[in-house]
């Protein structure tokens, strides 16, 4: 198989015909060994019916059916898992990034490039959701150390060297624009129009669950919160020994007794309320590491078809 086409689909019913339609013009156009790759990812509309006759009446077409909603990137792995290709793109569903583009970045990575990104020009998001995903990728950037951009998300192809290197990583919590950064290899990007959505409706993706993202992928990709963790403990340890210094040495100046009850009090409570935040943020990576260890798969496929 030369090139593999996978999109995982949640909540876009109305856009799945012509987001095959479309898939498959740009796929005749590059090779004719190609696959289409639906990943349905326990969306609670028909989609799976309407995947299912697309499956009918293209067999290019190829359908993942998982058991539940296990989330975007299980369903990204679902979809690498099952390909063949060569080469292997991915995108969402929503018809943002329109699927034409996909020959850009085929015929990018032609140059020899292993991975190539679409970068979203001009995208329609609100002022807010603009402004939280620049804010998320800045802190993922920053605790894990690599170089986010907001512009680029899923929508991008790989060479089959790539998938492969990404499917050794046994990660159970799987973040893309963070994985094909770690595996290295030739990667540049492409730009690319970012679309509304002609359904009518708005992404899955609410700020709340970018939140829950962020912390998700930080604490499954990074020790740099346990760190900043210390350098805290230690400047709070340093500014107690300071204030106690000087509440001693303008003791033995003035010889005027400093009231403390109130100071106390108070610092009873900051302190207090410091271990309890570090000993959540703890709780929550050997949580992870309870996650990691009983190896549990990433998603569970329900049934294939067209394989």
């Amino acid at each position: 198989m030369h090139l593999s086409i996978i999109s995982p689909c949640y909540g876009a019913p109305t856009l799945l015909r012509e987001l095959a339609r479309q898939i498959d013009e740009v796929a005749k156009s590059i090779t004719p060994d190609y696959e289409i790759i639906l990943v349905e990812d326990g969306s609670p509309d028909n989609s799976r019916e309407i995947i299912r006759s697309i499956c009918e009446e293209n067999k290019k077409v190829k359908a993942v059916f998982l058991s539940r909603n296990f989330g975007q990137q299980p369903a990204i792995n679902a979809g690498l898992d099952a390909s063949s290709g060569e080469w292997v793109a991915i995108l969402d569903c929503d018809l943002q990034n329109p699927p034409s583009h996909i020959r850009s970045l085929y015929e990018k990575a032609q140059e020899g490039y292993d991975i190539v990104f679409a970068s979203r020009q001009e995208r329609p998001d609100s002022y807010f959701m603009t402004q939280g995903s620049k804010m998320f990728n800045k802190l993922i950037g920053y605790l894990t150390n690599t170089k986010q951009d907001e512009s680029i998300a899923e929508f991008a192809i790989y060479n089959r060297k790539v998938v492969d290197a990404m499917r050794q990583m046994g990660d159970y919590v799987r973040y893309y624009p963070l994985m094909d950064k770690w595996v290295g290899f030739r990667m540049t990007k492409v730009q690319v129009p970012h679309d509304e959505r002609t359904d009518g409706k708005t992404s899955s993706y609410s700020m709340l669950k970018r939140i829950d993202l962020a912390i998700t992928t930080t604490i499954a990709f990074s020790t740099k919160v346990l760190r900043l963790i210390v350098y805290a403990g230690s400047l709070l340890s340093i500014l107690a020994i300071c204030f106690a210094l000087y509440l001693a040495i303008e003791f033995m100046i003035t010889g005027i007794d400093v009231s403390g009850w109130l100071t106390l009090f108070v610092s009873m409570w900051f302190i207090a309320g410091v271990i309890i935040t570090v000993l959540g943020i703890v709780a929550t990576y050997i949580g992870y590491i309870f996650d990691e260890v009983k190896r549990r798969p990433t998603y569970i496929i329900g049934e294939k078809i067209n394989f």
